[in-house]
């Protein structure tokens, strides 16, 4: 399932742009844009989307405003910022509201993405922990330390040489699709392993799984490349 983004921006050149960025991203639709600070307000209460991509700078206020509104309901929606601001003070009060990103305009797609990723990347790991030691927590609050722009952060149990070994067997057309056990005895993994692997590309929206019916004995669970 994708992450619903609500895009806020006062600019339709610019929400456009912000449009086919976000689409262009796996695992990510736009729900709504909002071209006023009064439908941002209206639409991420009505729509709760995911994820809100919000301008700071709006003929009739600051969208800082939406951002504490969301606090102030709890709800679950992150905000990435995209502003022209080079200023502190609006970063300042963006950290102080919990803003998941910050983005100054003009955009570059690579810098998007990455930003994109990254929410999904902590998303993900927030649903399959269910007890965090430090460096988990660590890499949640802090992901972009000890690592490089445009380096993926993977959550815990997810080892990047086997994601590339297990990518690798999709790469290839194999329109009756793959079992955790076949990808496994490909990469000299268990079942458990693979699968492990599997579900996780399949929440990022690399894959897709089916459960399959044969003529005798269980469902088997196949999975497809989301390409």
């Amino acid at each position: 399932m994708d992450f619903s983004v609500l895009i806020a921006e006062d600019d339709p050149r610019i929400a456009e742009i912000h449009r086919h960025f976000t689409e262009k991203v796996v695992g990510f639709s736009v729900c709504g844009i909002a071209g006023t600070l009064e439908d941002a307000e209206k639409m991420s209460e009505l729509l709760k989307p995911d994820l809100i991509l919000l301008d700071l700078y709006f003929p009739k206020g600051l969208g800082t405003e939406i951002l504490w509104k969301l606090r102030t309901r709890r709800q679950a929606t992150d905000v990435i910022l995209i502003t022209a601001a080079r200023e502190l003070e609006p970063l300042q009060e963006a950290i102080r509201g919990g803003v998941f990103d910050y983005i100054i305009k003009p955009v570059m797609f690579p810098r998007f993405r990455e930003a994109l990723n990254r929410f999904r990347e902590n998303r993900q790991q927030l649903q399959i922990e269910n007890t965090l030691n430090q460096q988990d927590v660590d890499r949640l609050l802090h992901p972009y330390k000890d690592s490089r722009p445009g380096e993926p952060v993977y959550p815990k149990g997810i080892d990047p040489l086997t994601l590339k070994n297990i990518r690798t067997v999709f790469d290839l057309p194999h329109p009756e699709g793959h079992s955790a056990e076949e990808v496994g005895q490909q990469i000299g993994a268990s079942r458990t392993t693979a699968r492990r692997y599997l579900e996780y590309l399949t929440a990022a929206g690399e894959l897709t799984a089916e459960l399959i019916y044969g003529a005798v004995g269980r469902p088997e669970r196949k999975y497809f490349s989301g390409k």
